[in-house]
């Protein structure tokens, strides 16, 4: 029989000659360390190891729509140093007095940063200041556009920026003003990977979700084909309005089964309240709309494409805008599909917007 006791006898036994000879073998090195090196006292601190690799990058932000004004508010949540340059200056005196410094030019803004933001309204708006931006840039600046324009535009500013050293990602969004102060913005990007695991922290302070989708013009072409779908749900879910409102069925009624219906898509529910509200002040408007739908057939013309339904969105819009509906939510094509199919008028007049905002873009 195996006795349990000895066997523990003999390996503590074991043990302890194994230290007695380690102790022993150390004191004698120790011994001879000490005639070789005179010690060197180590004194150990907190402050001895930096809180990140990095410093924090300075930002910049051009175009403070709607949008922008958005964005902006986040990175000054976020803690990031921001300079903000607007063609208005009113919108950028109001975010100065959160924080952010104001630069009267974009090349005044270039200077004190290590990235920019853009969101503009249009092309010629982003090449203008695209252009002016990376004139003035040091070699290894990043610029990040976050409107949506087309993918001609986009590529005539990337090689620009190839010239000048400066670093260019695309960088559409899904999502309005409401979407980015909670937090939940959602960026299409495309461009160099390590340019963009150079900013992803920053962008990630915006908005959490970051699809890469290629390394040239691949987002812009993915943000109007999302910009598409939603102008198409928005006059599908206009047509069923009308339909149900004209065989007696309430809007609210309507509105709730479609939301846990099949066809129940996020936009369905993000644009229940207002509808019954009759409330369609712009989060992005009708003629904003107008604009990135002929971005669509543009990009569909150049390669070859015929989209039938893009097409006929666009004489809906057009209609629309033609009718007095140009700077509400697009959303009023309800509006115009109500007036034009004879239904009595809402209780409540189309709200409108006091200023045209910059570009934003649609969840």
């Amino acid at each position: 029989m195996y006795d349990v006791a000895v066997a523990w006898k003999v390996i503590a036994a074991s043990v302890s000659h194994g230290w007695t000879a380690r102790s022993a073998r150390g004191a004698e090195a120790g011994a001879a360390r000490k005639l070789l090196d005179p010690l060197v006292p180590v004194v150990y601190s907190y402050w001895t190891v930096r809180a990140s690799h990095d410093p924090r990058l300075t930002v910049g932000l051009i175009g403070l729509g709607n949008m922008g004004s958005a964005i902006a508010g986040r990175l000054l949540d976020a803690g990031y140093p921001l300079v903000v340059n607007n063609r208005t200056p009113e919108k950028a005196a109001a975010l100065g007095a959160l924080g952010a410094a104001v630069a009267t030019t974009p090349e005044d803004l270039v200077e004190q940063v290590d990235v920019v933001f853009t969101s503009l309204a249009d092309d010629a708006a982003f090449e203008e200041v695209a252009g002016r931006v990376i004139a003035a840039a040091r070699p290894g600046t990043v610029l990040v556009d976050v409107s949506t324009v087309s993918p001609d535009a986009s590529a005539r500013v990337a090689s620009l920026a190839g010239m000048a050293s400066v670093r260019y990602l695309r960088a559409p969004v899904s999502g309005n003003p409401s979407v980015v102060r909670a937090g939940q913005l959602s960026f299409i990007v495309s461009g160099a990977r390590d340019t963009l695991g150079d900013v992803e922290p920053l962008i990630r302070a915006i908005g959490p979700t970051i699809h890469h989708v290629g390394d040239h013009e691949q987002a812009r072409v993915v943000k109007l084909a999302i910009n598409l779908m939603i102008a198409v749900l928005a006059q599908v879910m206009s047509e069923a309005l009308v339909l149900g409102e004209a065989a007696g069925v309430s809007r609210a009624a309507l509105l709730e089964v479609m939301a846990s219906s099949a066809a129940g898509a996020p936009f369905v529910k993000y644009k229940t309240d207002p509808l019954l509200r009759d409330d369609f002040s712009a989060t992005f408007t009708t003629s904003l709309m107008e604009k990135d739908i002929d971005l669509v057939l543009d990009a569909a013309s150049d390669a070859g494409l015929e989209l039938p339904l893009a097409r006929e969105m666009k004489t809906h819009l057009r209609a629309a805008v033609d009718a007095g509906y140009a700077d509400d939510d697009f959303i009023a094509l309800f509006l115009h599909l109500r007036s034009a199919s004879g239904l009595a008028p809402a209780d409540t007049p189309p709200s409108r917007v006091s200023e045209l905002p910059q570009q934003e873009v649609v969840q």
